[in-house]
């Protein structure tokens, strides 16, 4: 007897919906019972703690002298005596709290995936290996992972040509490698950081010539999100002889190149700082008082489609936008191909506002959007910017655009991959499909798309037609449509 996979799991999804509800509320509710009173006031004071330690941090960042040791001192005790409390007080009923909870997340995330969340894989294409490539290599990036790792030799071995930057002395990487093209190089890659990535990515795409990424940076946040293994660059060589090309795109900041993103406001700022590489934490507490007051930096204006930030202390965009609602996948792009800038802007006003920036699930403070073009104005004929880590200093207004689909970009074609992004928790969602029941969580017969020809008529005592459970429905299940994720801006 055939089994109906697509109502079973309609069931499954509706069952691990309801299951995640259920666990959340008794997560909130086991606390409160077993404490009474004495709970409630606790859940009050764990709320009035984080957010007197959200405002120690401003605190902490805007001050200077023995204030600022003070707020930092509340940040970090603030928050080990609630722990300390809560354990002290609720016993086993914050444990049994805490598993309830992670057992809502779970099983809400089970029953979101195949709703319609899932973005296809980014194309992979087939073609034969290059005849004349040429490969950039920076032996000082990543703390010399270039001779660590002997990419040099390994390269050259395949077939490639190699151009090394020699320590100590400036390079135009642009021009290396354009000079590379005009002598009939088929393909680029750069080893070395991101903002040698960009640059050499930029080139490739002006010639439309297939770029090769080879992590031998620091970070290498572009070669992860291309799925590249980080921890050993000289299996990135392997897409020589055995790779295949993806289509991603590129983005630009003025006429400056960015594979992963350009930031202004308070970072950009810091980073200018001819003490930053060498002290980050020292520079940036001596200069963030100012900057985050406004009494230093420009004050900036970002434009986004029908979005306009004013005086934002801080504003990033990327290239693809970056996973939000995912706390271990922060920094990290599910697409590098779906052709929109990711855009973040923070403004802060004062102690309150870095409060309502950690308690409110959509904070006035924060913007998170997506454009295809964004403008970052200033009241300086300049603006300071960090394009993929690097410092720079770019004429206003600065106009950030997307080139979608610029960049062929060739990889092994055994490779990681990227981790696939979990469902997000979307309540809303989950009670809609919990809350659904008999015909209209499952699969309808209604508006075929196709009409068979007709059968031969049944006997008589023929069983009736089971129902298609490939027939478009109306309840929430695999493959339903959903509308784009919209827009969150706050503060216009």
């Amino acid at each position: 007897m055939a089994v109906d996979l697509s109502r079973r799991g309609y069931r499954v999804q509706r069952w691990a919906a309801r299951g995640a509800l259920t666990a959340a509320a008794l997560a909130v509710a086991t606390p409160l019972v077993y404490g009474g009173l004495r709970g409630l006031l606790l859940l009050v004071c764990g709320i009035a703690g984080l957010g007197l330690s959200a405002a120690a941090v401003w605190w902490t960042l805007t001050l200077r002298g023995p204030l600022r040791w003070g707020a930092a001192l509340i940040a970090v005790c603030v928050p080990a005596g609630l722990v300390a409390l809560f354990a002290a007080t609720l016993f086993w009923a914050l444990v049994v709290s805490l598993a309830l909870w992670g057992l809502a997340v779970w099983s809400g995330r089970f029953a979101l995936r195949g709703t319609g969340s899932e973005r296809a894989a980014t194309r992979e294409r087939r073609l034969p290996p290059p005849r004349r490539p040429v490969l950039i290599m920076n032996p000082r990036s990543g703390g010399g992972k270039v001779g660590r790792f002997r990419l040099r030799e390994k390269a050259e071995r395949m077939g490639a040509r190699v151009v090394l930057l020699e320590p100590g002395k400036q390079h135009d990487v642009t021009e290396l490698a354009r000079a590379a093209v005009a002598d009939g190089a088929d393909l680029l890659g750069a080893a070395g950081g991101d903002g040698t990535q960009a640059l050499v990515a930029a080139v490739a795409a002006e010639h439309d010539i297939p770029f090769l990424v080879i992590s031998a940076g620091t970070r290498n946040h572009f070669a992860l999100d291309l799925g590249l293994d980080r921890g050993n660059p000289a299996a990135c060589l392997d897409a020589l002889t055995d790779g295949v090309e993806l289509r991603v795109d590129l983005g630009f900041a003025g006429e400056q190149p960015f594979v992963n993103n350009a930031s202004f406001g308070a970072y950009a700022a810091i980073v200018q700082s001819p003490t930053y590489r060498d002290d980050k934490i020292g520079t940036s507490l001596d200069m963030l008082p100012d900057l985050l007051s406004g009494q230093q930096g420009p004050r900036l204006v970002a434009r986004a489609g029908d979005t306009t930030l004013t005086a934002p202390q801080a504003v990033l965009v990327s290239n693809n936008p970056y996973r939000t609602g995912d706390p271990f996948g922060l920094g990290r792009r599910e697409r590098l191909d779906s052709a929109v800038l990711g855009v973040l802007g923070v403004r802060l006003e004062g102690a309150v506002g870095a409060a309502a920036l950690l308690l409110n699930p959509d904070p006035s403070g924060l913007t998170i959007l997506t454009a295809s073009e964004v403008v970052i104005e200033a009241n300086r004929p300049e603006i300071e910017a960090g394009v993929d880590g690097e410092a720079m200093v770019l004429p206003a207004p600065v106009r950030c655009r997307i080139a979608p689909g610029a960049l062929r970009v060739r990889v092994p074609r055994k490779r990681p991959g990227v981790t696939k992004a979990p469902p997000r928790m979307d309540w809303r969602r989950l009670r809609k499909l919990a809350a659904t029941v008999g015909r209209t969580a499952a699969p309808s017969r209604l508006h075929r798309p196709y009409s068979a020809p007709a059968a031969p008529a049944a006997a008589p005592d023929a069983p009736p037609e089971p129902p298609r459970p490939d027939a478009p429905h109306e309840g929430l299940g695999p493959g339903e449509p959903t509308a784009p994720a919209g827009s969150r801006s706050a503060h216009q």
